[in-house]
């Protein structure tokens, strides 16, 4: 098959080129030796043309998951159209499956494989239910089980998606959370779940960070999280169980709080007076309305005699026009 060869210092260049050009074989691996890189090509005439050296090798195919991005490049139009997001926590694949895909969730499975070979269980999403925000998931294929070990950011972190919520594509924002933090931090996070945000800022950062969290299940996950990390652990973690309304009035003050704040519940007034320095505040706002979020953090900061500098940032969309957002709080001294 043939194959452009290149020298190493101009390889990145090049391989662009082929990318713009549309004949860059995607679907194979590119060959070194000591000098040079060999990408394969799907037209050899195409590239001579344009001054390419071509040679002929045989360049190994990529294994399926590194060539397909998504289930759409997978399944069937007709399939692929009537399914939803999919979201992957540990071994178990989430995913949105109307009632009329069911009898073809083994086609819905072998895709899924072929992106992520490590799951083994698939659930349907469902609505969230009850006090705790807890999704209820259906498995539809695989083991019969909804407890995982999920990996991210260098901690592992010991979820039930039956009794605990958690969002796997907040990973980033808890990642640029942490390296946000200075060692010797005291760090409050409210709504604190399973521990996702304390176990990746302790990971990276040696502070003391108090987690707050009302959901007996998730108290005790975070508590085997806890020690599952132990190891792994710059920082220490300290968790309470109980309400955030009523545990946050007894505590004094912390440089940072991190508040993952539950869609429908306020509780700007209470992390803002328990800062010194900076919080980050969650929140569900329309896309209109997000100078009016921004200006009743600054006019709360000035009731509470803060002076404030508030940045907001969009963390995901939650529905049509409406985002989940974090303001970046910075109090000045």
């Amino acid at each position: 098959m043939p194959a452009v060869k290149v020298p190493k210092k101009d390889a990145k260049r090049v391989l662009e080129q082929l990318k713009v050009l549309g004949i860059f074989d995607g679907k194979r691996r590119p060959l070194r030796d000591e000098k040079y890189v060999y990408f394969p090509i799907l037209d050899k005439d195409k590239a001579e043309s344009l001054g390419f050296e071509v040679v002929n090798l045989e360049a190994p195919l990529r294994p399926d998951r590194q060539i397909y991005k998504n289930l759409e490049d997978l399944l069937p139009k007709d399939l692929a159209s009537k399914i939803g997001r999919l979201d992957i926590v540990g071994d178990i694949a989430i995913i949105t499956l109307p009632d009329e895909v069911l009898p073809r969730v083994e086609e819905v499975a072998k895709a899924i494989k072929t992106l992520y070979p490590e799951v083994k269980v698939i659930a349907r999403r469902g609505f969230h239910e009850g006090e705790f925000r807890v999704r209820n998931l259906e498995v539809v294929w695989g083991e019969n089980r909804l407890v995982t070990i999920h990996k991210e950011n260098g901690v592992l972190i010991k979820v039930d998606l039956s009794k605990v919520f958690f969002n796997p594509r907040m990973k980033g924002e808890r990642y640029r959370i942490a390296k946000l933090v200075k060692d010797g931090e005291k760090i409050l996070v409210p709504f604190a779940g399973i521990l996702p945000y304390p176990l990746v800022i302790a990971k990276f950062r040696n502070v003391e960070i108090t987690a707050v969290e009302l959901n007996p299940y998730a108290v005790s996950l975070g508590m085997e999280n806890i020690e599952l990390n132990k190891n792994r652990l710059k920082g220490k973690i300290k968790l309470i169980h109980g309400d955030v309304f009523e545990v946050l009035p007894k505590l004094g003050t912390f440089d940072r709080v991190i508040s993952p704040t539950p869609k429908g519940v306020d509780a700007l007034e209470i992390t803002l007076s328990k800062a010194e320095k900076f919080l980050h505040y969650y929140d569900f706002v329309h896309e209109g309305e997000i100078e009016v979020f921004k200006r009743r953090i600054v006019e709360m900061c000035r009731e509470l005699g803060k002076d404030c500098n508030v940045k907001v940032k969009k963390v995901s969309d939650y529905k049509p026009h409406i985002y989940k957002v974090c303001a970046d709080i910075e109090i000045k001294q």
